[in-house]
């Protein structure tokens, strides 16, 4: 589930953000992905995910 929601989320702040960080270093560039990417998943995506592994889990066969 993890990187469900890492992956795709990494993957459009680097096509959003990335442009604008083009002239800074690796590891600024990474502190502010990082920085932006980190409470997208733990409050946005994470909360949504276990609610549907939750809700697959539990439901029972036809």
């Amino acid at each position: 589930m993890i990187w469900i929601a890492v992956f795709p989320t990494l993957t459009v702040l680097n096509l959003t953000i990335g442009p604008w960080l083009s002239g800074t270093g690796p590891v600024l560039r990474t502190f502010v992905l990082a920085t932006v990417a980190v409470p997208i998943v733990i409050y946005g995506l994470m909360p949504r995910l276990n609610r549907i592994r939750a809700h697959l889990l539990t439901r029972r066969a036809p």
